[in-house]
């Protein structure tokens, strides 16, 4: 895989932490004023898609990533419902990807995201789904909302790894993306970020400024051509191209 890193350079002690305290203020900010205008009536979609992504830019601009995308965003079909499946390497694989792509993006949530003061209304509020497949009655009616959210516009993200890469190597895939673009019967876009996993890597507090990070689109692929039986044939589909683009880089 080619280096990404020639212009990086690691954060001292101090500017990692007033990053981390800037993430913290402008989440709460942005968390506060999407639940006064929902409270006032005042909070439509293009609102929050404009909320997300100042947010989300804002938090690429304190650590001066030097972001570029390749590929190309489907065209959005009315009715058809759209699934983005993304590579995980870092915590900002989601602002850099409302940054990245056009339209109402939402990431399909873990339902612990919805119990933090501020950030859990602001979510609700913003249409961001979240799928609780531990309870059956409880996973049906989630799964219509989702579906009826897609059907009207929303794209929705999710990684199927399930946790971040430290490397930025593809972990193993878990089912249920697969499972949800298979009962939706979505359009799965795949997404590839090379060089994000550097700008702050898992599980370490190792925050690296001015890293190059390349945003790839892949090739839509249709769920319905496939039945449940066939989800490891999807599942390898998805994962193909993903390797793919991470192995491609500027070549």
């Amino acid at each position: 895989m080619e280096s990404l890193q020639p212009l990086a350079r690691s954060a001292t002690l101090i500017r990692t932490l007033g990053v981390i305290v800037e993430t913290l203020l402008l989440t709460a900010l942005f968390s506060i004023k999407v639940i006064l205008r929902s409270a006032l009536g005042q909070l439509d979609r293009p609102r929050m898609d404009y909320y997300t992504r100042a947010w989300a830019a804002r938090l690429l601009y304190l650590v001066r990533m030097q972001l570029s995308v390749r590929g190309h965003f489907p065209e959005i079909v009315d009715g058809r419902r759209y699934l983005v499946l993304c590579t995980h390497s870092s915590h900002y694989d989601i602002p850099v990807s409302f940054v990245a792509m056009p339209g109402s993006i939402r990431m399909l949530a873990k339902k612990e995201l919805f119990r933090i003061p501020l950030l859990g209304s602001a979510m609700k509020a913003g249409e961001f789904p979240s799928i609780d497949r531990h309870h059956r009655e409880q996973a049906l009616a989630d799964l219509q909302k989702a579906r009826q959210m897609m059907e009207s516009g929303i794209v929705l993200w999710a990684a199927p790894e399930g946790t971040r890469s430290a490397a930025g190597d593809l972990l193993p895939f878990k089912k249920g993306c697969f499972h949800l673009a298979l009962d939706t019967g979505a359009i799965i876009i795949p997404v590839a970020i090379r060089g994000i996993h550097r700008v702050l890597p898992a599980r370490t507090f190792r925050l690296t400024l001015d890293q190059p990070v390349q945003f790839q689109i892949g090739t839509p692929i249709d769920a319905t051509a496939f039945d449940a039986g066939h989800i490891d044939a999807l599942m390898a589909q998805v994962r193909s191209q993903m390797q793919a683009m991470l192995d491609a880089g500027d070549s």
